[in-house]
């Protein structure tokens, strides 16, 4: 970490060196309702504000304070259902482990999208093993940024479907706070208190978070099936004072969370769901995650003149999660959970061993301690230079040195089940399964020109990126890593990413934009593992009609190389190896339109609708087979799996000064568990479902607010994956209610 502070040292040092400037107050106070800044002052925003959404030249989406707090989600993937461009599937019900895919990239752990906090990269170790198991908790998060298309190129290395940068709680401009409290059925509780405050040159905030519950499902034999997890997050500014020569403010960010989860990759088998969708076997009762996350920072912004600015971050992020879970069964032949849940009739021991129906002998159960460690740390810099006034012109120039791991150490405990309860039999020596180090070296840089002349702004740009993957597999005999066996790989990737965006203002109220830029994702770390690349083009329109707002985008994502990715949470053997996938066509529509039905009347009352509407054909378009993961075999016009074709999501809201009701229905077209081509069969689909919410504020006075949220209002029983491992229910109905007190 030294020398990322000494860096960030010497570019204050050398910036210092600049002209004299005025500068603003609202260039380092955030304000409290973010959507009203028109510029981006710090590096935790990319887009700043729904101005800047609605004159960038490629797709973007911005959900600001008030769009959060509608509805009050804690979950990602009912927060991100609204987005047109967005595919997802649930797994826990709670959103903690979120699979999300963005035109039509590969969802599993979101692992192909570039996931940011604050601008910077926030999975475990984004470029060595990029799958989230951490995800920031949304219940804390202040703002949420979306961008596709040509918009992301600056933000890589995930450059094919898209990026989402996640605004933490920003420090505000006077002393204030809130605590809020909100209580649910299932046990299920969140409490939350923030304090902040600025002076003339310093500021902070101070935020604590906890979202708890028992669980929404069953466990045979009773046990808990929930969730614990507290989040701490601290800012703290410097700043010299206004009136200064030169402006400048260093930031210091610490956060750190801790979960345990009673949550399992153990699902169930076509009938028993039917029976009871929310039964869970007993043989997933040892079942725990156990992780903590620390996150530092340090942004340091310097402002030369009124045209030039530098910003600066070193960051630390580290990850410990700890996932002990049955992943097979031995009675004859070692046999893993999700075939056994495929197939019961032919495994009928083996399932009923799961279910608890049958004693078994000693050592018939294997649950692994899925112990892993990750550290990602890394300096990053962006400066910004603008001038011109018949044509405005913005040259931005950013680098980044990057490092990460992932270390494995695991181990597996043999259980047998006694009297319908886990008993363990063998302990087994720790580091004795998977016994790795994977870890990367980036140095990536981008280059953004952005000119307008007129009602024409064009942003041609380019992308490096320098990446070093290596691999140390100690093998499972040597638990002490002396090197005996130790088996090592290592791959490298060299490539420019270009990219250019353009919009044209026909008049106030439409505007046409479009991109093509190049596609990437980095590669494993196996010999012969090719990057993915792909041509990726979009072309839209933004328009305002008689109080009817929108942005229709059509996009073509055509991949020379699609990467498929080896994970236990996609029914591989979780060894992480990425593979080659070959060719791959996604193409879509995406539909966004607002309406408010009162605009026009005279009445005190609001009535805002908003509709979107994704479209996504994404198949194969050449032939191969893989024995991991949800591929199998395919060939030349199958479906990608776990992409619906079609989705929408209506909002609804009456409001006034003094309460506010919404109303919240996302359908989810039928998609394949499985590639394939014509009618999907049923062990291989995923129904379609379409799921309402509903939610209602009362402010009492200025400073209290009395709210609930009931979601899943007609308690559809669905389908949400057949991944890990068997069938999988979405949340069901949920009610919440709470009050808020801020000053």
């Amino acid at each position: 970490m030294n020398i990322f502070l000494s860096i960030l040292v010497l570019f204050s040092a050398s910036t210092a060196l600049y002209s004299q400037v005025e500068i603003s107050k609202d260039t380092i106070y955030t304000n409290k309702k973010i959507e009203n800044l028109n510029e981006i002052i710090l590096s935790t925003n990319i887009l700043g504000s729904k101005f800047e959404v609605k004159n960038r030249t490629g797709s973007a989406y911005y959900l600001s304070p008030q769009d959060l707090q509608q509805f009050g989600y804690t979950d990602i993937n009912k927060v991100l259902r609204a987005v047109p461009g967005v595919s997802l599937y649930e797994e826990d019900g709670y959103g903690l482990r979120p699979n999300i895919s963005l035109r039509g990239t590969s969802p599993e752990r979101s692992s192909k999208i570039t996931i940011m906090e604050d601008g910077v990269l926030i999975a475990p170790a984004p470029y060595s093993a990029p799958a989230a198991y951490y995800f920031p908790t949304v219940g804390r998060i202040e703002a949420i940024e979306i961008l596709k298309g040509s918009s992301q190129i600056q933000y890589g290395p995930y450059t094919t479907g898209g990026a989402i940068n996640l605004v933490s709680k920003q420090i505000p401009k006077d002393f204030s706070g809130d605590v809020r409290f909100t209580y649910g059925n299932y046990n299920s509780r969140n409490t939350e208190a923030t304090l902040g405050d600025s002076k003339e040159n310093f500021g902070f905030v101070a935020q604590y978070y906890n979202y708890n519950s028992d669980g929404f499902k069953s466990l045979d034999g009773g046990g808990n099936t929930g969730f614990d997890k507290t989040d701490y997050l601290g800012k703290f500014r410097l700043n010299t004072n206004m009136n200064s020569k030169i402006f400048q403010a260093i930031t210091f960010k610490i956060q750190y969370s801790e979960e345990t989860a009673n949550e399992t990759y153990l699902g169930l088998t076509q009938q028993d769901f039917d029976a009871n969708p929310f039964r869970r076997y007993v043989a997933s009762s040892q079942d725990k995650m156990e992780t903590e996350h620390h996150q530092f920072q340090i942004n340091h912004i310097i402002k030369l003149s009124k045209n030039f600015k530098l910003n600066t971050t070193a960051y630390r992020n580290t990850f410990f999660r700890n996932w002990y879970k049955l992943e097979d069964i031995n009675i004859s032949d070692g046999v893993g959970i999700a075939t056994i849940l495929d197939n019961p009739s032919q495994f009928t021991e083996e399932y009923l061993a799961i279910t608890g129906v049958i004693d078994t002998g000693d050592d018939v159960f294997g649950v692994k301690a899925n112990n892993r460690n990750y550290e990602a740390k890394g300096i990053q810099s962006i400066a910004n230079f603008t001038f011109g006034n018949t044509v405005y012109q913005d040259i931005e120039f950013g680098i980044r040195y990057h490092e990460d791991f992932e270390d494995r150490f695991q181990w597996k405990d043999k259980f047998a089940i006694q009297n319908h309860q886990m008993i363990r039999t063998t302990v087994a020596v720790k580091g004795s399964d998977a016994n790795r180090i994977s870890s990367a070296e980036a140095l990536a840089a981008h280059i953004l020109y952005k000119v307008t002349f007129n009602k024409l702004t064009i942003t041609p740009g380019v992308r490096y990126e320098n990446i070093t993957l290596h691999k140390k597999d100690f093998g499972k005999n040597d638990t002490f890593r002396n090197g005996i066996n130790l088996s090592t790989s290592q791959n490298k990737v060299d490539v420019f990413i270009p990219g250019i965006g353009a919009n044209y203002k026909f008049s106030r109220d439409i505007s046409l934009f479009g991109g093509v830029h190049k596609g990437f994702a980095p590669p494993g770390n196996a010999d012969g593992t090719n990057p993915e690349k792909s041509t990726n083009v979009e072309l839209g329109t933004r328009f305002n009609f008689k109080s009817l707002t929108g942005e229709l985008v059509g996009f073509y994502n055509d991949y020379n190389n699609l990467l498929g990715s080896d994970l236990a949470a996609s029914g591989g053997t979780g060894s992480l190896d990425q593979f080659n996938a070959g060719q791959a066509l996604v193409k879509g529509l995406e539909l966004l339109l607002n309406y408010n039905l009162l605009q026009s009347t005279n009445s005190h009352l609001k009535l805002p609708l908003t509709f979107s509407y994704t479209l996504t054909d994404a198949k194969f378009q050449s032939d191969f087979e893989s024995e991991v993961g949800i591929f199998g075999l395919v060939n030349h016009g199958d479906q990608i799996p776990y992409i619906a074709k079609n989705q929408f999501n209506i909002t609804a809201a009456l409001e006034n000064a003094i309460f506010n009701f919404s109303w919240s229905g996302r359908y989810t077209d039928a998609f394949r568990t499985q590639s394939g081509a014509g009618s999907i069969p049923k062990e291989f689909k995923i129904e379609s479902h379409f799921v309402l919410d509903f939610a209602a504020k009362y402010f009492y006075s200025p400073r209290i607010t009395l709210f609930t949220n009931v979601q899943n209002i007609f308690d559809t029983h669905y389908e949400a994956a057949r991944l890990p491992a068997g069938l999988r229910p979405g949340a069901p109905f949920m009610v919440n209610a709470g009050i808020g007190y801020s000053f």
